[in-house]
């Protein structure tokens, strides 16, 4: 028989807050136990109450802040502390990238047990209207007689009742109870879970998953949707395959990196960064680190649709991209043929396969490497990667954890010097931390 859990105590307890976790919550101990309250900062004492107990930690909200940290703010937004698309909207954007910063200094000293030779100033950007790329929740609510658009509420499945949001693009941020009131005009307001947002520096394209085929009068209503705003409707009824446009709604989907003279284009579901002016200095610098010359060979890998190739390709006698999905590997030659790029060229390749060894660019030599894997890092080709001969990596990541493993590989068993790191605030107002290291032999 099961222990029953003990009940949560009803007594607002007072509390210092010692940090912060990685998903942006304040971390404090109560009897030696970790217990996460979101909306706190470091430095800070509060009244909070309990509203989950585990074995491993328990979980509270803040009922008053009693001694502020200097680095508090005014949230922006009227949702934040419901709406889980933001955690640290009150925290000054320049303290969230110090944070971020030390949140990656911490990272590879305590899993990879290095440090870099030098730290490269935080890539930041503007912190509000920078999201070209998004996942908005629907649902019909009964109980409210009414749909909701917006991102999920914290640590929960129901989607935020939200006015507005101020990380999106104004095109769509503003636009969401509208968009609300056109999916409940439909007779399918009940069978639209989602819609994907995509914009580059044309078009903005929402995509409506909808899991029943629209009538006429449905499609007719969401036609005229577009026409009146000026975005571009595009439905999904099935898999990734089935997005289309409406008649007369496809648009070129497309940005620049003006830097070096590339234009990518790309689809709605395709992965691109959500902050494209970030991206633009994110690819300058990484640029800059690799230092492409004539007469050198480059690989490119984890390219997806050639963001770092093409520009790369501008500068070296030749570059190889390898990209698992055999579509972007596809639509990246694409790029480079719309620039007129020929000294590029795309592999389509599992590079987490157990054969990676097998791949075509295992077989070639390389003078210099760029990395931008997903998530899970880059682990499995870093032995490929070291036998090509590179002598130097730049490497691009989306979650210092893995940063910090890999980096551990490649310094204590495959010999390179961690010369450079440094942070890029891709996501302003969230715990999501972005990141560039440069490996030399």
């Amino acid at each position: 028989m099961s222990k029953k859990r003990k009940p949560l105590p009803t007594e607002p307890v007072a509390a210092d807050i010692e940090s912060l976790s990685h998903d942006g919550r304040g971390v404090t101990h109560v009897d030696g136990k970790a217990v996460f309250v979101p909306g706190t900062l470091p430095g800070e004492r509060v009244l909070f109450r309990y509203t989950r107990r585990a074995r491993r930690h328990d979980e509270g909200v803040p009922l008053e802040v009693l001694a502020a940290a200097p680095e508090r703010v005014e949230p922006r937004c009227p949702h934040f502390g419901v709406c889980g698309g933001c955690a640290l909207q009150h925290m000054a954007p320049a303290a969230q990238v110090h944070l971020k910063q030390q949140v990656l200094t911490e990272t590879l000293a305590r899993i990879g047990k290095v440090a870099p030779a030098r730290w490269l100033e935080p890539l930041t950007g503007e912190p509000w209207g920078y999201r070209r790329k998004a996942r908005l929740g629907v649902r019909w609510v009964p109980k409210k007689g009414r749909v909701l658009v917006g991102f999920r509420e914290r640590g929960s499945s129901f989607v935020a009742d939200l006015g507005h949001c101020d990380v999106l693009r104004p095109e769509v941020g503003e636009r969401l109870p509208a968009l609300a009131a056109l999916i409940q005009s439909l007779t399918i307001r009940e069978r639209v879970p989602q819609i994907e947002v995509a914009q580059g520096d044309g078009p903005t394209v929402l995509v409506f998953r909808v899991l029943e085929a629209p009538t006429v009068a449905d499609r007719d209503k969401l036609l005229a949707f577009a026409v009146a705003t000026g975005l571009h409707v595009y439905l999904q009824p099935g898999g990734t395959e089935t997005v289309a446009p409406l008649p007369d709604q496809g648009g070129a989907l497309r940005y620049r990196l003006p830097a070096h003279d590339v234009e990518i284009h790309f689809e709605p579901n395709d992965f691109t960064q959500v902050n494209l002016e970030l991206n633009q200095r994110m690819v300058d610098q990484a640029l800059a680190l690799l230092d492409p010359q004539p007469d050198e060979r480059v690989l490119d890998l984890f390219c997806g649709l050639g963001n770092f190739t093409l520009p790369i390709a501008r500068r070296a006698r030749f570059v190889v991209g390898v990209e698992g999905d055999p579509g972007l590997v596809a639509r990246a030659q694409r790029n480079a043929e719309h620039n007129r790029i020929g000294n590029v060229e795309f592999q389509s390749a599992d590079l987490y396969a157990e054969h990676t060894a097998a791949a075509p660019w295992h077989q070639e030599r390389f003078h210099k490497a760029l990395l931008d894997p997903p998530r899970s890092g880059a682990r499995e080709v870093l032995d490929a990667l070291a036998a090509t001969g590179v002598r130097r990596i730049v490497y691009v990541s989306c979650y210092p954890a893995t940063l910090a493993r890999d980096a551990e590989h490649l310094v204590h068993a495959l010999g390179f010097r961690l010369e450079a790191a440094g942070a890029m605030d891709m996501f302003p107002h969230t715990a999501h931390l972005e990141s560039m290291a440069v490996f030399e032999r």
